[in-house]
């Protein structure tokens, strides 16, 4: 136990660091400190590299950003939730469909990409980018290649949606609620959105988060839905239970937890006050050490057919789902 925390320090001060600066240079150019946070992360792993050494430190952002994620469930309550938890929670259910279908009917029918791939990348795109890739790969059996390749793909548009969203959310003046709930139905991946959210405003956080995590709690069923179907067509595709637990965003459980003690009042403003800043820190960071897992080597070698697949029916889906929550938020 004490080598492995040893062995985390270095890339952990790295992280701390980052953060610090970010923050500071936030004060100071007057750009957002996670989306400076990220761009840290970026400058260092496509300048001077990562030494390995660092890498099992900078590993922990994962943690960081689950663990800001629950304890952002302090400052919700279950009424703020329901006020417009019917419209949303419809909203990212069609979201999620279309870009899906979209993804699976493009690979199959104009891309000719093979079958597995595309549900990889429609999994990927529309659930939780490549937590889900993982789970759906084990599920289908689909190689390590293809597994490898739609999580590149989701790594790049990520890396495009979180300069993209920021922009057109400002040009567009989208409110906090629109832009939060935009981001969290169409957006790939957790730490992209809950970034572009906090980047925009504290509730446009809140509700990107939120909307996120009911994407994600969809990552069980869709597993198995995709390796039912496999499996019917004889390609012996199966999912564990433990397989989905392991790539199930556990998190999602901690935040409701949190969640209804906030709606017991089982926080005083002054509490409420010290985990806000709590989660700041946990997201920058978080938001550090994502920034290191965009290398623009690793873009330039994705092909660029998949991304298109990916790219073009994320436009879809985010047009549409913009459209309709500036119509009914």
């Amino acid at each position: 136990m004490r080598a492995a925390i040893t062995g985390m320090l270095p890339g952990f001060v790295v992280l701390c660091l980052g953060a610090v600066l970010a923050r500071g240079l936030s004060a100071v150019v007057g750009v957002n400190e996670l989306l400076l946070a990220i761009g840290l992360g970026v400058l260092l792993t496509n300048s001077v590299g990562v030494p390995e050494r660092l890498r099992p430190g900078l590993a922990t952002h994962k943690s960081w950003l689950a663990a800001g994620i629950v304890l952002l469930g302090a400052s919700l309550t279950i009424d703020s939730i329901l006020e417009t938890g019917a419209s949303v929670l419809l909203l990212m259910v069609a979201t999620v469909a279309v870009t899906m279908i979209t993804v699976e009917g493009i690979a199959r029918n104009v891309a000719g990409l093979p079958e597995r791939l595309g549900s990889l990348l429609a999994a990927g795109a529309g659930i939780c980018g490549v937590s889900a890739v993982v789970a759906v790969g084990g599920g289908i059996q689909a190689r390590e290649t293809q597994i490898a390749y739609a999580a590149g793909v989701v790594l790049v548009v990520d890396a495009i949606t979180i300069v993209v969203y920021p922009i057109v959310g400002a040009q567009l003046e989208l409110s906090g609620i629109v832009f939060g709930v935009w981001a969290g139905v169409s957006m790939l991946s957790t730490g992209p959105v809950v970034a572009v959210g906090f980047a925009h405003s504290e509730v446009a956080g809140q509700w990107a988060t939120m909307t996120k995590l009911a994407r994600n709690a969809l990552i069980g069923a869709v597993a198995l839905g995709y390796a039912s179907y496999y499996a019917r067509r004889g390609s012996g595709g199966s999912t564990s239970w433990k397989l989905l637990w392991a790539n199930f965003p556990t998190f999602v459980l901690g935040f409701l937890a949190v969640v209804v003690l906030a709606s017991a009042g089982a926080f005083s403003p002054d509490q409420q006050a010290s985990i806000a800043k709590a989660v700041d820190w946990l997201f920058l960071l978080a938001f550090v050490g994502l920034g290191t897992e965009i290398r623009i080597g690793d873009l330039r070698r994705i092909g660029i057919g998949p991304a298109l697949v990916v790219f073009a029916a994320m436009v879809l889906a985010s047009v549409l789902s913009l459209a309709v929550a500036l119509a009914v938020l």
